[in-house]
This record gives C-alpha cells, sequence and structure tokens, in this order.
C-alpha cells in the first residue's frame, strides 16, 4: 500500500505539499467547503424564501381546481 501522502495528491496539491508544510490539501479542502457550504445554504434559503413569497401572494383567481382525469378502464 502507498503510504506516502504526496504520490496521492494531484499534480498541483503534490508541489504544494513540499512549501505548505505538508497540509496542503487538507487546508485547500477546508477552503472549498468553507466557500461552497454557505454558498448553497444562502441558495436553498433564497429560493425557499421567493417560494414563500409567491404562495402567499397568489391571487385565487388564477388558481386552477384540481380536475382528476377520468377512468377510462
Amino acid at each position: 500500500m502507498i503510504t506516502s501522502s504526496s504520490i496521492l495528491a494531484c499534480a498541483t496539491c503534490a508541489n504544494s505539499f513540499k512549501h505548505g508544510g505538508q497540509d496542503a490539501a487538507g487546508w485547500a479542502i477546508a477552503l472549498m467547503l468553507l466557500v461552497i457550504v454557505p454558498l448553497i445554504t444562502m441558495v436553498v434559503w433564497f429560493m425557499v424564501k421567493i417560494a414563500k413569497r409567491e404562495r402567499v401572494g397568489l391571487d385565487s383567481q388564477y388558481c386552477d381546481d384540481y380536475v382528476a382525469p377520468p377512468n377510462n378502464s
């Protein structure tokens, strides 16, 4: 089994291991998570907020009543 972490890393991170104190990949993953998780959270929050606002402000005259399709069997 390969135990050297510099062999398992991609070319970009492998070079950073030499200069970054052997923890460049960990910091890169942490930075990506610190950027991506709040971004996705804000997008989901904004979409839910828009959906709730639309439901509250929806005029009932524009809503269609559900009509079940006829059973032709």
